[in-house]
């Protein structure tokens, strides 16, 4: 059930982030690769009901430590702004070659019935507008909604995915704050994996709160990660001259 795979990349140093008094650690390990991931952002899931906010959910969303390096290559430079309102910088973090792991936290009670039906339709009304709704998919949200069908969460409770590079969906279930070792259910299907993440930061995301936020830390650790390749090739240069200088004394010797 797990997929393992080194992390090449120390985490990126993040702080916690508490959104409607859930906390969310700057990291967690992956149920699915056992994988040390740090917090890319969270923000919330609500409805405008009659005038007044209604927050359903909480939702934080990790990224392996490579997301950094691999985003920064087209994006470093972007402030959260740019970021936020571009829709190929969320593809490409939706598409990438990255572990990512989402976790969402009940802040109102949902059967697991209620939430799969919700999620699938999204995920469904991004394959259509992409033109990539096939018989595969249709199976792999067949066997989405049969993984939820006897789950209910009480406030507090969370849903857990994870997703592989590879494209496998792992789901987790959790009746608290903690994240459990090995996941409930595993799907190998790569566009559902990619879409239930889409339907939460992607153009027309649950959630524009968790998009900002994951757009915002982002800028600024890729902007960090530019400051660090600086130093590393004046670094280089200075070395590279050191070399050059000894070589001249030792010929002129």
């Amino acid at each position: 059930m797990s997929t393992s795979s080194t992390s090449p990349s120390p985490l990126p140093s993040v702080t916690k982030l508490q959104v409607e008094s859930v906390t969310f650690p700057p990291s967690v390990n992956s149920p699915a690769s056992s994988n040390p991931l740090f917090l890319g952002g969270a923000g919330v899931r609500g409805l405008d009901i009659h005038g007044k906010f209604i927050v359903f959910t909480v939702i934080g969303v990790y990224l392996d430590a490579i997301a950094v390096p691999s985003l920064s290559v087209k994006w470093k430079g972007k402030n959260t702004e740019e970021l936020t309102e571009s829709v190929p910088f969320f593809r490409e973090i939706v598409t990438g070659g990255f572990e990512k792991f989402i976790k969402v936290t009940m802040k109102l009670p949902l059967t697991g019935q209620q939430y799969s039906e919700k999620v699938t339709e999204n995920c469904v009304a991004i394959w259509k507008s992409l033109g990539i709704y096939t018989e595969c998919e249709a199976k792999a949200v067949e066997k989405f909604l049969e993984v939820f069908k006897d789950q209910s969460f009480a406030p507090g409770a969370s849903i857990l995915f994870a997703l592989s590079p590879t494209g496998s969906l792992t789901i987790a279930f959790s009746k608290d704050d903690s994240i459990p070792e090995t996941g409930k259910a595993v799907i190998e299907n790569k566009l559902l994996a990619e879409a239930v993440l889409e339907s939460i930061i992607g153009k027309n995301g649950v959630s524009p709160g968790a998009r900002l936020s994951v757009a915002k830390r982002l800028a600024q650790l890729m902007k960090n990660n530019k400051i660090e390749e600086e130093e590393e090739t004046k670094t280089d240069q200075e070395e590279a001259k050191d070399v050059s200088v000894g070589d001249k004394l030792a010929n002129e010797n």
